[in-house]
């Protein structure tokens, strides 16, 4: 590519899209930014069709790897007390960021990022939350989720949900420093029942309901049995 091709992207292709997506990534679900996609979809096609895209895919990278950094040193500075909450928000704002940028980029994605890098845009995205973002935050993140499971309503459930499911679809990884915090919100993460541990498992079954018992909790159906009875 000869410089003059690469000054003609520099001047006119790169900063009009550079400016949509500085608007895409700040906005949230109360906003209504005034963005036009078909404006956004026309630079993104003629920057492929002209040879850009290796450009275009660093560039929106770069762009968006620095939007995070100032993410997560907003992060770095939230109060104990309602990091959870804005952990969440700051995932699914980007989430939402990217269920506008992602499609106007499908050009680039279909014709460079698929059939020449072997990846998918939407996935390199979203890495780079995991890189930036939550692996930078996960030691701080995981005992305040532990601790707001232990004292509920601390925590809305909701957001307790969001925080905990998007961390796996992060890293899922990242399961195996709480398992019983993402088995109570992923079930499929236990792992399968061992034959030879069946017993054990029977136990700690009669264990609780006897327990349940003791607390007030009707053992089975009473109900029905009480039915039996009198049939008998």
């Amino acid at each position: 590519m000869n410089e003059m091709a690469v000054g003609d992207y520099r001047k006119n292709h790169w900063p009009n899209l550079e400016k949509a997506i500085d608007r895409l990534l700040i906005q949230n679900s109360t906003d209504h930014i005034s963005v036009s996609y078909a404006q956004i979809y026309s630079y993104v096609y003629k920057c492929v069709c002209q040879q850009h895209s290796e450009l275009l895919y660093n560039d929106l990278t770069s762009k968006i790897t620095g939007h995070l950094e100032q993410v997560s040193t907003h992060l770095q500075a939230s109060p104990l007390e309602n990091f959870i909450e804005n952990f969440n928000v700051a995932l699914t704002q980007y989430i939402a960021s990217l269920q506008c940028i992602v499609p106007v980029f499908m050009y680039l994605n279909k014709f460079y990022i698929e059939s020449k890098l072997n990846r998918d845009l939407r996935e390199d995205l979203m890495k780079l939350f995991a890189d930036h973002v939550a692996e930078k935050h996960v030691n701080t993140l995981m005992p305040l989720l532990i601790k707001a499971r232990s004292m509920p309503f601390e925590v809305q459930p909701s957001t307790m949900a969001s925080v905990v499911k998007g961390l796996y679809s992060l890293r899922p990884e990242w399961a195996q420093l709480a398992p019983d915090l993402f088995s109570g919100f992923i079930p499929q993460i236990n792992p399968p029942a061992v034959e030879s541990l069946l017993s054990d498992y029977a136990a700690h079954d009669q264990k609780l309901q006897m327990e349940l018992s003791m607390n007030g909790f009707p053992r089975g159906d009473q109900s029905r049995k009480r039915a039996n009875s009198l049939q008998n």
